[in-house]
């Protein structure tokens, strides 16, 4: 199983490093309803709901397991790569302050490489895949329009390998892996690998930045 603490200083400050800038997706019909749900899955989710936590209109971001089944949604078994789950992240959101084709663009921005397969930074296994996992019929046309537009758009050199998955349900991750970002920013893994795409957010994306988190538990 991979490790979570490369044995790094903390950064003296945060730098955001090179941002991708993806294009607003083409296709992003309004959503109906008072609330939505999207499912990402972008490597460890202590950053992918660590960056998502800061998106003005979303108002939960939890981490979890997606892609497998009820019986192996646990940090221990989805570890070994065996159980189709991804690490991943609910998130719930006023489609009316926040799209569902902008939270895609800002996880093809700021929150994961789609270019490599089966790993995410330091991450290696299926457990870190790139994965958009749809909770209705329009959710997957537009993330399939997405992938599309910005393949011939040729953002990134390499092909995109980020696929669209069939929803099976989410499975909330374990209390200690919750808010993880906000309640240990000093934590090295966080510090090299996660900070920056939380400035990165606040940088590429000012109109959708919240400075205060969302977290599930309350953060004292």
């Amino acid at each position: 199983m991979a490790t979570r603490s490369p044995a790094v200083a903390p950064a003296p400050r945060v730098d955001p490093g090179p941002i991708v800038r993806v294009p607003a997706p083409a296709v992003d019909p309004a959503e109906a309803g008072k609330t939505a749900t999207a499912v990402f899955a972008g490597g460890c989710f202590w950053g992918v709901q660590g960056v998502f936590q800061h998106v003005d209109g979303v108002t939960s971001a939890v981490s979890g397991y997606s892609g497998g089944n009820a019986q192996s949604a646990d940090y221990e078994t989805v570890g070994t790569g065996a159980t189709g789950h991804a690490e991943a992240v609910k998130i719930t959101y006023d489609p009316k302050r926040v799209s569902y084709g902008a939270l895609l663009r800002i996880f093809f921005a700021v929150v994961a490489d789609p270019t490599t397969l089966n790993r995410q930074g330091p991450d290696r296994g299926t457990q870190y895949r790139t994965a958009i996992f749809p909770t209705t019929p329009q959710q997957k046309a537009v993330a399939q329009a997405y992938i599309a537009q910005l393949g011939a758009a040729k953002v990134w050199k390499a092909p995109i390998v980020t696929r669209v998955e069939r929803y099976r349900g989410f499975y909330p991750a374990e209390k200690y892996h919750q808010d993880f970002l906000v309640r240990k920013p000093d934590y090295p893994y966080i510090v090299y690998n996660d900070l920056p795409k939380v400035e990165a957010l606040r940088v590429a994306f000012p109109t959708h930045w919240r400075k205060q988190p969302v977290t599930v538990y309350p953060v004292g």
